[in-house]
């Protein structure tokens, strides 16, 4: 069966085309990230903007490198939420439109679903049930993969997301967007415990997160090192910094997969990408005697393959939508 799926939920348009869900014969993805840089973050607007101007291209050329004709493809999927309104409508409307065009079913996909779904692709002996801590920019939750449509969230985040502080601590440093990947580089030469920084504690839900206080904590440090003319080590805040991250993650990942009977962990999302959760992880992991999966760094970041993974999956449940499909910026998996 194959799938073309479209993701544009933030600021990369992906065009991918599978074939039975785990086989990516072609994804297509255009980074908006120089796009953005100079302002220090996603401006929606420009986003939206630039889905607009190249979701078509990038539709053609898929279907190209993969070496196929738009007929051949047996169904659409799209990831309709959660994400930036305006950038989630282009894909939305963008599919709706082909798969009409085509008269092919149209499989609607949630965002986060399709991160978990990454890990399918990576690695093929994996299935339900399983664990998964899903981790990106606008998210952090863990989530009890019971099957692959059916998922219930057991903890995440009560304020700002991992990757949400990964951004602002880059931003408040002065580093360049998108700043995860340049906090990671400056942390590997860093002293993990030169700065004490927080990690905070949900009371009613020990698997509940906050990184709303650790990233005040940053952006405070670093201020007052300015205005008193001091010399700050970056590279031990950094490495501080991720610190606090993975300890806030991986210790509670480990102990709700016990609590659960799971033998089996994964991770997925943006975040997964960052060297010392990965690192803390496989350790962990190790120790408990429990299998370990985290995508290549290729298939952490958005990317049109993971919905059409799970698209394939959402079809053999026998989800559907039709042109009424909207998109939502927020909804819960």
């Amino acid at each position: 069966m194959l799938i073309m799926s479209i993701e544009s939920t933030c600021d990369e348009t992906a065009v991918a085309i599978t074939r039975n869900g785990r086989e990516v014969l072609t994804d297509q993805i255009f980074s908006q990230a120089d796009l953005h840089a100079v302002y220090g973050g996603v401006v929606p607007e420009i986003a939206s903007r630039s889905h607009v101007e190249v979701i078509s291209q990038l539709a053609q050329r898929a279907v190209d490198a993969a070496g196929i004709k738009k007929t051949d493809l047996d169904a659409l999927a799209v990831s309709y939420a959660p994400g930036l309104i305006g950038a989630v409508l282009v894909g939305v409307n963008f599919a709706k439109s082909a798969a009409l065009a085509l008269g092919i079913p149209l499989i609607p996909v949630h965002h986060i679903k399709g991160h978990i779904a990454a890990n399918y692709i990576a690695f093929p002996e994996l299935e339900p049930p399983f664990l998964c801590l899903a981790i990106s920019g606008g998210n952090t939750m863990l989530v009890d993969v019971r099957g692959y449509t059916d998922m219930k969230i057991l903890g995440s985040t009560r304020d700002d997301a991992a990757g949400e502080c990964f951004d602002k601590t880059a931003r408040v440093l002065g580093l360049p967007y998108p700043g995860g990947k340049h906090v990671d580089r400056l942390s590997q030469s860093g002293d993990d415990k030169k700065y004490d920084l927080p990690r905070a504690h949900v009371e009613g839900n020990p698997y509940d997160m906050s990184f709303s206080g650790l990233k005040t904590a940053v952006v405070n440090l670093v201020h007052n090192a300015e205005q008193k003319g001091e010399e700050l080590d970056r590279e031990s805040l950094c490495a501080s910094f991720a610190r606090a991250v993975s300890e806030s993650l991986v210790p509670r990942t480990m102990t709700l997969a016990k609590e659960l009977g799971y033998s089996r962990i994964a991770v997925a999302g943006g975040v997964a990408a960052n060297s010392r959760i990965r690192a803390d992880f496989a350790a962990a992991a190790e120790r408990a005697g429990v299998e370990l999966f985290v995508p290549p760094l290729s298939l952490c970041g958005d990317n049109g393959a993971m919905i059409g993974c799970q698209g394939y999956y959402e079809f053999l449940a026998g989800t559907r939508a039709g042109s009424d499909l909207n998109a939502y910026a927020n909804m819960e998996i």
